[in-house]
């Protein structure tokens, strides 16, 4: 990760890239045995239609490094051709807009979609998305590392990193033909991604999971806001070591702190709590929170910090992305490009739904969930404070927004009128689902939601008997028709014609021998008198 994060060149930065998904692999499918239930996502035998719903650490693992390794080709061939077009292959050295130029519309928008992809799956993008979700399986320290700060993160830090140098924000940039196509992609998938993950996460009960989609729509939210600074010049720059950037690539990387440190906080707290109760589903009412006091209070500090309540970190920083989006909206109505005018509304959605899907959380674990059938409460001295650690980095964000000169727009965007209505409607959801965690009316939405959209046939059914159906061709069109043809025909008819001629010559007479001799002087000796003539 130190890599991708503090390398400047592609090449380098890939080799750490593999390094991720090569520790992914091993650290999600630590329980490779399989041998308990606690470590499966999924629900044991619940079948919908061919497909089972339950998901082994083992097969965890492979679905991650598989899933990972489908983006990460086309990413290679994409640095390959940048080194080609390139003479450097330094991030901060390479002239993007001659290089887009050079390549024109076609050749940008397909470069930078090879790059984008292995960006797209490293950070469980629609509809990259499953491998996250059975990533759970690991163990609960592996999650909190990965699946927060670390490897989920890593596309969308790439995305900021490589964004910072493009600056599509400049007047010159949006001369490039295809630049703009690029950058709306990044923005919907990012977006959409967010709300798919926010609306999973309100039928999951099981706590890592739950935490993982909601990871998902995070990370989702970093891409649109990343992708939003094409259109985010002036006045919105701020100055940062020296230079001007987009104020939507410091909300994004803000984001992505803020979430870092609140997800890695919730992720030990479940891990406590499944060591306590013995479960990987919600469970706990509020006679266990007052036995479970230190993670009861964290959770409450890291989801109340992190769904955007006012006057709480994250506020601050959606209230910046509120006014990115909402800059996108007044763009859209001056240039007639109704497509920016979607972004804010899928925004304000997200954000509703990822307030109520972490007060579940809270909820069902602490306050309104089933009594633990299994208790064990001892101890836990150690775990704690870790996750109060993470917790505690929280008010020094806080603190930091509030000081930093480069931040004070974030200030600004908290007053005014839209940030503090979204703010207060988010605070008012999250109320409402502490008190209503499950809305039984609603089960079988729940369940479709729970059920990932059935996304999972894709991963599980739909390419898996694609990938069958290529190989039967292969194995009865192609393997049997190089052996069955080629080999079997071509071949020994071609030597079967080269026999005859050889026993055609082959006469046993001393008189053919003789003219075959004297016909090959002939044409030596007509070849040599060409040569001699300089013909």
């Amino acid at each position: 990760m130190l890599l991708v994060v503090y390398s400047d060149n592609l090449f380098l930065l890939f080799v750490g890239w593999e390094g991720l998904g090569a520790a992914s692999w091993g650290l999600i499918g630590h329980w490779f045995r399989d041998d308990d239930d606690i470590a499966y996502v999924g629900k044991a035998g619940r079948k919908v239609g061919p497909l089972e719903l339950s998901w082994p650490p083992s097969f965890g693992g492979w679905r991650a490094i598989s899933t990972i390794r489908f983006g990460d080709v086309p990413m290679f061939f994409a640095i390959a051709a940048i080194w080609v077009l390139s003479p450097t292959l330094n991030i901060s050295e390479i002239d993007w807009g001659t290089l887009f130029l050079g390549i024109g519309a076609a050749g940008t928008i397909i470069l930078m979609l090879c790059f984008l992809t292995g960006l797209f799956t490293k950070s469980a993008q629609v509809p990259f998305s499953e491998w996250l979700m059975t990533a759970m399986t690991g163990p609960t320290t592996v999650s909190a590392l990965l699946h927060s700060a670390t490897m989920v993160a890593a596309g969308a830090f790439v995305f900021l990193k490589v964004t910072w140098y493009i600056q599509p924000w400049k007047p010159e940039m949006h001369a490039i033909p295809g630049l703009e196509i690029v950058f709306i992609l990044v923005l919907f998938v990012g977006l959409i991604s967010g709300l798919y993950g926010a609306l999973a996460g309100t039928g999951m009960l099981e706590r890592k999971v739950l935490l993982a989609a909601s990871t998902m729509s995070s990370i989702g939210l970093m891409f649109g806001a990343a992708a939003a600074s094409y259109w985010i010049g002036e006045p919105l720059l701020v100055e940062i070591a020296g230079e001007k950037i987009s104020v939507a690539l410091l909300v994004a990387f803000w984001y992505m702190a803020v979430h870092a440190f609140a997800k890695a906080s919730l992720f030990l707290v479940a891990g406590h709590l499944i060591h306590a109760t013995h479960s990987r589903f919600c469970c706990g009412g509020f006679e266990f929170a007052k036995r479970m006091k230190t993670p009861f209070i964290v959770t409450i500090i890291a989801t109340t910090f992190l769904v955007g309540i006012p006057p709480l970190t994250a506020y601050w920083v959606k209230s910046m992305m509120d006014e990115v989006h909402l800059h996108l909206f007044h763009h859209a109505t001056e240039t007639g490009y109704i497509h920016l005018a979607i972004p804010i509304a899928l925004l304000i959605i997200t954000s509703l739904v990822y307030s109520a899907i972490l007060a579940k959380f809270l909820s069902l674990n602490f306050i309104k969930g089933e009594k633990p059938e299994h208790e064990h409460l001892e101890g836990g001295g150690l775990m704690k404070v870790g996750y109060v650690l993470m917790a505690s980095v929280l008010f020094v964000l806080t603190y930091h927004i509030f000081v930093l000169e480069e931040t004070e727009g974030f200030i600004h965007a908290g007053g005014e009128m839209l940030s503090l209505g979204v703010g207060v409607a988010i605070f008012i959801v999250y109320i409402v689902a502490i008190f209503k965690p499950r809305i039984t009316s609603l089960s079988k939405l729940g369940t479709f939601f729970n059920d990932r959209m059935y996304l999972p046939f894709l991963n599980d059914y739909i390419m898996p008997k694609t990938g069958f159906f290529i190989s039967r061709i292969v194995q009865n069109y192609g393997n049997r028709g190089i052996d069955g043809f080629f080999n079997t025909r071509v071949i020994p008819g071609l030597f079967g014609i080269i026999s005859r001629g050889i026993r055609a010559i082959q006469t046993g007479y001393l008189k053919s021998y003789v003219k075959i001799v004297l016909g090959l002087v002939m044409v030596f000796l007509i070849m040599a008198s060409l040569w001699g003539l300089g013909l």
